[in-house]
């Protein structure tokens, strides 16, 4: 399910490249919202979405703007909010970036615990990636994500000369995300931070934010947190930057010489990819209240066919895990002729089946299972009362009793005429297609 957080909850501190003294406060938000970062020194406080289409410069770090409104460094708090299973937020900031902190995004994560979780009632949409999608910049970096049932990164970070080559790579959740992902800090090269001064940058930067590196010298008010900390830094700043797509996704993430400039790039192809996914699928608006669905819609959710499909039309949903559905039991049906010749029963499996499509749609109205197929794993407490025949109207009601992940428990039943005529306990899988 989607979270936000409980309560709002502010961090204080100096900005990186600005070094403008700032207040950060993130805030509750509903299902669905996303992040918007909100700048509340300005008259009419306006919101930008973090969305890739917003990035305007990436910089040493990634630049949102809408219109002449600008939000800088915004990577890192992005990343802690998605790693720590955070979905919809407001982050409101009276100047234009978020404090810096110590360079890295432990500040975040405990602004977060602060505030604390809160589940909503929408589920979470996560896209998984079925076909590799690759990103050469052919100037060096290279990011791939291939399919993994995890979301893992992987970064090779290689410095000018070769230098401070360093390899990281973890699955991200929660708990791995805080302990060994957001504690690394940003770091540069000596040699860049005249350029980067002139260039008005990193006004607010010291070794207390920052780790330096002169040839093979570590200039740093602290030790190493890790022996591949720019490595790990890295992997914060892709989390982040990978967000701006709009989409969490379940992939591994293999990046090269990552930097915000290929992060960002990879962000819109995955914008575009999806988009592209999603106009292949046709939309089914499936009601969460009273609805119907007609046999166009039953199509376009379910892969049965004729002489298959034992639904013709969903009229009625009650909450996330009750519908109920009707089978016009003609005499043409193709069964008849065999079952019975001279006394034409519907058979009792096919009122069972008629449940499980029944039950299936319920399953198939969450987002990530669309496009899937149902098996069934048992069928338990069946009972048959009394037999179906041509001209019947089939009523199905199915009720999802339990659900773990693609597996679903339903109770059914069959009505005619308001008696049951058969009724049972199913429970099935759903795989891909």
């Amino acid at each position: 399910m989607e979270h936000t957080i409980v309560n709002e909850a502010s961090l204080e501190g100096t900005s990186l490249h600005t070094g403008e003294k700032v207040t950060l406060t993130i805030k509750p938000a509903p299902e669905g919202y996303g992040f918007k970062f909100r700048r509340v020194d300005l008259e009419d406080q306006p919101f930008i979405d973090a969305d890739v289409d917003k990035v305007r410069t990436v910089e040493r770090a990634t630049t949102l703007a809408e219109g002449s409104v600008k939000v800088h460094t915004v990577e890192h708090v992005i990343s802690a909010l998605t790693a720590m299973g955070v979905d919809n937020a407001i982050i409101e900031m009276d100047a234009n970036e978020p404090p810096i902190g110590d360079g890295s995004a432990k500040p975040f994560v405990e602004l977060i615990k602060k505030a604390g979780l809160q589940e909503q009632a929408a589920p979470r949409k996560v896209w998984e990636i079925r076909e590799p999608i690759h990103l050469d910049t052919g100037k060096g970096p290279i990011i791939t994500i291939v399919p993994s049932k995890e979301f893992r990164v992987s970064v090779t970070n290689v410095g000018p000369e070769g230098r401070v080559t360093q390899y990281f790579s973890s699955a991200v959740t929660p708990e791995i995300y805080e302990a060994e992902i957001a504690p690394a800090r940003t770091f540069t090269f000596y040699e860049d931070v005249k350029p980067l001064l002139d260039k008005g940058l990193i006004k607010g930067g010291s070794l207390e934010n920052a780790v330096v590196i002169r040839g093979e010298e570590v200039m740093s008010k602290e030790p190493m947190r890790f022996h591949n900390e720019f490595a790990r830094h890295k992997a914060l700043d892709v989390i982040g930057d990978l967000m701006l797509c709009g989409k969490r996704i379940l992939g591994h993430v293999i990046a090269v010489m990552p930097g915000h400039g290929p992060n960002t790039q990879m962000a819109s192809k995955l914008k575009k990819e999806y988009s592209m996914m999603r106009r292949m699928v046709p939309k089914v608006n499936i009601p969460r209240g009273e609805g119907i669905l007609d046999i166009n819609d039953i199509h376009k959710i379910l892969p049965h066919r004729y002489p298959f499909l034992l639904l013709d039309r969903v009229i009625d949903f009650e909450g996330d895990f009750k519908c109920t559905g009707i089978k016009n039991v003609t005499f043409n049906e193709p069964f008849f002729p065999g079952h019975f010749p001279d006394h034409p029963v519907m058979p009792g499996v096919l009122q069972v089946e008629a449940m499980a499509q029944c039950a299936s749609i319920l399953m198939l109205r969450i987002p990530e299972n669309q496009g899937k197929i149902g098996y069934f794993m048992s069928a338990d407490s069946v009972k048959f009362r009394k037999p179906v025949l041509p001209g019947d109207t089939l009523f199905i009601e199915a009720e999802i009793t339990k659900m773990r992940k693609s597996i679903g428990q339903a109770s059914c039943r069959c009505l005619v005429n308001g008696e049951i005529v058969s009724s049972g306990e199913l429970k099935f899988a759903l795989i891909d297609n």
